[in-house]
């Protein structure tokens, strides 16, 4: 451990002072990329910070060196030939085509001496497909570099799990490599967390995209795997971000008829800002988010291939609701051209399919009642599923399938909109729940008469499918609540006091947090009922009553006050004495049934 902490530690070194220097030349000489519409920064920045995290993990890596490590003198010329084609292309801006082509022959050169996934038996297929992943990587990372600090620190979270994977398979030198690597990229993040003073650019991006598609592939003898879930997933987990942002991306585009080479403001991140986080909380999610499906991988390779059956499963459902949530922001505005109008009038249409129609509602129960039913076994026998429970599973789950899902059909669990559900709804889900596993229990027993199956996953079935219907239904509810209290007003956004902590001051709260086009952020609560005083409603606190209205504005740097219950004339008039007194200007909620 303490040679990788030394190549870490050393890169990290490395990469702070190449960064500030590369940083003082690119300003000096003017390499800056200036404001863009399609770029959130809004001053010029720096750019060529890939040159600082190459040359830090370049020396880094030849002083650290802890030996012959087969192929990595390969990789190092590759990912060198990568960086110089991002770095030709940041300073006269190559074709997409040509920079593909570039990127087509380095991945060629890299397989072509056996560096290859694995997957398949075909050794040519197994090389294309090897190319595949490794041009593809390259340019998710260098898609994902689209707001401060994201795709350094989605790298960095990547190698520092790559560092464990390759000690665990028993490969210290491939660890101290990939140490350094993660140094050098946590080195700039020093200088490229927002506010960003430096870009890496396409020199960086495509470096790191290339070292990490291809670091594994370094060693068979390396390829961490103890079972075929991990052969398939461990790769795809580390990087799921970068996947997860290319799909979203070149699928929006290609519907909205826009080129998937054109930048804009439709990546994940950016739909993240649109629905209402900073940018600093934005990438702090997908950097969560990337600490996660690399915790997963760590599960999936040391657990049994029949939990990580369970686990890579149960974690896709829930990032397919994350992504349907963002999938449902409006990115592209409406334009004048009929044709383009028309294809990218198919992007809304596609979330409202996703989110609204109930064939996908069916389909993601059918996988939600499948993991329940499996991980209650995997649960009653410990995660090993061992005949003749295993065999009793595979027969009995098409019946419950079946069973399971004409019960939520007939007792009106597809009756509601999941962007709606509340405490009210629970009792639907509950009877529709237990309908359909007293169904399940009924059938089993008048086919095999239990004969053969536990008693006790059947009970454990019937509480993890309570919890995963309820958790999807309530999902985009929570997410929409999550975000709120992390998000902060738009530029010119303003803050606002609600007068009135009852069920109009609640009902406004509510407006103001759904309706970010009001631009108005609700910063707490004034009543002139002490007794509640510092209390929440959904996460804004009462601050206290109106006669403290000046000094709260003062503290909280308050743009107006919002007034959300009928007051009488002379309270009014008092609150409109003591607004004008602060400063502030004071509105008040109408509700009209015309």
């Amino acid at each position: 451990m303490q040679a990788y902490a030394l190549s870490f530690g050393l890169a990290f070194a490395l990469a702070v002072a190449a960064t500030a220097i590369v940083r003082a030349i690119a300003r000096r000489y003017s390499l800056v990329a200036k404001p863009r519409a399609d770029r959130w920064h809004t001053k010029p920045t720096a750019l060529f910070g890939g040159v600082a995290i190459y040359l830090g993990f370049i020396l880094a890596f030849l002083v650290r060196r802890p030996g012959d490590i087969r192929g990595d003198m390969l990789l190092l010329a590759c990912c060198t030939g990568m960086f110089l084609v991002g770095l030709v292309d940041d300073l006269v801006q190559l074709k997409p085509y040509a920079k593909l082509i570039g990127q087509i022959l380095f991945a060629t050169l890299f397989t072509t001496f056996g560096m290859r996934l694995h997957w398949i038996q075909s050794a040519p297929l197994d090389q294309a497909l090897t190319i595949f992943w490794l041009v593809g990587i390259t340019n998710a990372i260098n898609l994902l570099d689209n707001l401060d600090g994201l795709a350094g620190g989605v790298a960095a979270i990547a190698g520092l799990y790559l560092v464990y994977f390759c000690h665990a398979a028993g490969a210290p030198a491939l660890a101290v490599t990939t140490a350094a690597f993660a140094g050098a990229v946590v080195g700039f993040l020093v200088f490229n967390f927002n506010p960003a003073s430096i870009f890496m650019g396409d020199c960086g991006s495509l470096f790191i995209g290339f070292f990490l598609g291809g670091v594994s592939l370094i060693d068979n003898q390396v390829a961490m795997r103890r079972n075929v879930i991990s052969i398939l997933t461990l790769p795809v987990l580390l990087l799921l971000i970068p996947i997860i942002d290319t799909t979203l991306v070149t699928v929006s585009r290609k519907l909205a008829g826009r080129r998937v080479s054109q930048g804009g403001r439709d990546h994940t991140s950016h739909r993240l800002v649109a629905l209402g986080l900073s940018e600093r909380a934005a990438a702090l999610t997908l950097w969560t988010f990337a600490a996660l499906s690399g915790g997963l991988a760590v599960a999936v390779r040391n657990f049994s291939w029949q939990v990580g059956a369970f686990l890579v499963p149960a974690f896709g459902l829930l990032f397919a609701i994350f992504a349907i949530y963002l999938g449902r922001v409006r990115i592209y505005a409406p334009v004048e051209n009929e044709n383009e109008s028309r294809g990218r009038a198919l992007i809304p249409t596609l979330a409202d399919f996703t989110y609204k129609r109930r064939v996908f509602e069916v389909l993601y129960d059918v996988v939600i009642i499948l993991l329940s039913y499996y991980a209650a076994f995997l649960v009653r026998f410990d995660g090993q599923l061992t005949q003749p429970y295993y065999g009793r599973f595979v027969q009995s789950l098409p019946l419950v399938l079946a069973l399971q899902l004409s019960a939520f059909l007939l007792l009106g669990l597809y009756r509601g909109l999941w962007r709606y559900t509340s405490l009210q709804d629970l009792p639907v889900l509950f009877r529709s729940v237990f309908g359909a596993w007293l169904a399940t229990v009924v059938g089993i027993g008048l086919l095999w008469r239990f004969d053969g199956f536990s008693r006790g996953a059947l009970v454990m079935d019937a509480l993890i499918l309570g919890v995963a219907i309820t958790g999807s239904r309530l999902s985009f509810r929570l997410l929409r609540v999550w975000m709120m209290r992390f998000s902060a007003p738009r530029d010119g956004g303003r803050r606002v006091l609600i007068y009135g902590a009852g069920d109009g001051g609640e009902l406004l709260l509510r407006e103001l947090q759904n309706n970010r086009e009001l631009n108005l952020l609700a910063i707490g609560f004034v009543d002139d009922d002490l007794t509640k005083r510092g209390r929440l409603i959904h996460g804004v606190r009462v601050l206290g009553p109106a006669d403290e209205l000046k000094a709260l504005v003062g503290d909280k740097q308050v743009d107006e006050l919002v007034i959300s219950t009928k007051l009488p004339t002379e309270r009014m008039t008092l609150i409109s004495q003591l607004c004008g007194d602060a400063g502030i200007q004071i509105r008040r909620l109408r509700i009209a049934l015309d």
